[in-house]
């Protein structure tokens, strides 16, 4: 079979990692976008990027409230937007000139066929295919979204000024960050979500110290609450919930999660189950020769293991043999304020789930000068490790925990024991000093 290409990369987001890397080894590469202009996808242009960026805004802020800073400090939407949309150009520009020896192709992508993906008006074959198209917002039954009134994270990254109110619903990574961005930012905002317990997977201090959190920061909790009907009115916002109630917001984010994007498959040789594009250890889906990254195949919405995945692809097609990917030592972090939560290998919740016979060392860090003086006194620090002293994992409650993880992390991929861990020797006054003492605590 004659190929046009070697690799047919569907979707513009990650993908473009191994586009990048797959042409500079000298295979013939096209990379399919219905936006080129919003190459690296949504992490760059709607999330993890833009929102770090407003929650930093948000968080000097925050800082600025404090009793021995004289002086008030408000936040430019207008500005902050400004300056948001330069740096994702830049990074849009910078990603296009990685990509000089790919052809990009702009339109929307169908895999009509095996080997065949059809965009603006063309068809193009490929020896491989690589799928990575994404996710996009889940809207819940009954909730009109209008963009305006009712938004999702496509819109709440893009305001040009602060709303006075704001109720989040959902207590997932978008709605927990951004329920801290709009409280740190001084608007009265809401956190509704469906259970009573925040982050029901993250150990019950973690739990509790996130709900005491949100509280200072000024959010109103409200727990156990599921909107049946939520629509834009003349009044703002009118939310009827399942148990009867209702009541008027300005401005409603529905942070309910996000769904794989699958769309483009429209060849039955590819199997879709409940979470996206089924795939095996490899990202190869059920039509040989064919594979699926990133949020697409429902295993971890995260783009840096988008990218671990579509460059692992890559250097199987390229014959190099990689070490299976453990998506269990992928990090998974919420960047809430001023503690974010972070979590690696196994956290309690599915340690008690799969029975292992674990030891747990937890270290508070309340009461420490350091973490008082830098706004982690609702931090905690806590190490995992089996029955023969191997690190199972970790979970850390402080300011920047997505980096302070990054030692557990290592410790798990080194396939290190508490015994090796216990020989390091961190900074003081730090919060890693902390995690020194969680593992000596094994």
């Amino acid at each position: 079979m004659n190929y046009d290409y070697d690799i047919l990369f569907l979707g513009g987001g990650l993908n473009y990692a191994g586009a990048v890397v797959a042409s500079k080894a000298g295979l013939k590469c096209a990379l399919v976008e219905r936006n080129p202009e919003h190459l690296g996808g949504t992490c760059l242009h709607n999330g993890c990027i833009p929102s770090k960026m407003y929650l930093e805004a948000a968080e000097t802020i925050r800082k600025a409230k404090k009793g021995h800073f004289i002086g008030s400090v408000a936040l430019d939407m207008a500005k902050l937007d400004e300056e948001k949309e330069a740096l994702l150009a830049r990074a849009t520009a910078a990603i296009t000139r990685q990509c000089a020896m790919v052809e990009i192709v702009k339109g929307e992508g169908k895999l009509v066929t095996p080997h065949t993906v059809e965009a603006a008006g063309r068809k193009m074959m490929g020896r491989y295919v690589i799928l990575g198209t994404g996710s996009r917002p889940f809207i819940p039954e009954g909730i009109a979204y209008d963009g305006e009134g009712v938004i999702t994270s496509d819109e709440v990254l893009n305001r040009k000024e602060l709303p006075e109110k704001i109720a989040v619903y959902g207590d997932g990574a978008i709605g927990l960050e951004m329920a801290s961005f709009f409280a740190s930012a001084g608007v009265e905002t809401e956190l509704i979500w469906r259970h009573d317990t925040l982050m029901r997977k993250a150990h019950p201090m973690i739990s509790a110290n996130l709900k005491k959190q949100m509280e200072s920061l000024g959010v109103t909790l409200t727990p156990n609450k599921e909107i049946r009907n939520a629509k834009t009115t003349k009044r703002g916002v009118h939310i009827l919930y399942t148990d009867g109630s209702e009541h008027y917001v300005s401005t409603l984010l529905v942070a309910t999660g996000r769904r794989a994007v699958t769309d483009a498959v429209q060849t039955p040789g590819i199997e879709i189950g409940k979470r996206g594009i089924v795939t095996d250890e490899h990202f190869e889906t059920t039509l040989s020769d064919h594979y699926a990254i990133g949020d697409c195949n429902g295993k971890l919405q995260l783009a840096h293991a988008a990218r671990a995945e579509v460059l692992y692809v890559v250097r199987r097609i390229l014959g190099k043999k990689p070490e299976t990917i453990d998506l269990e030592h992928v990090v998974k972090f919420i960047h809430t304020l001023p503690c974010s939560y972070a979590v690696v290998g196994k956290g309690k919740a599915e340690l008690e789930k799969s029975g292992i016979k674990y030891s747990e060392s937890v270290v508070p860090l309340s009461g420490l000068p350091f973490a008082v003086t830098h706004d982690g006194a609702d931090g905690v620090m806590i190490v995992y490790a089996d029955a023969e002293g191997f690190i199972l994992g970790g979970e850390i409650f402080a300011p920047s925990a997505e980096e302070l993880i990054a030692a557990v992390a290592m410790a798990l991929a080194g396939e290190m024991d508490a015994a090796t861990a216990k020989r390091t020797i961190l900074a003081h006054p730090t919060f890693s000093e902390s995690l020194e003492k969680a593992y000596l605590r094994l």
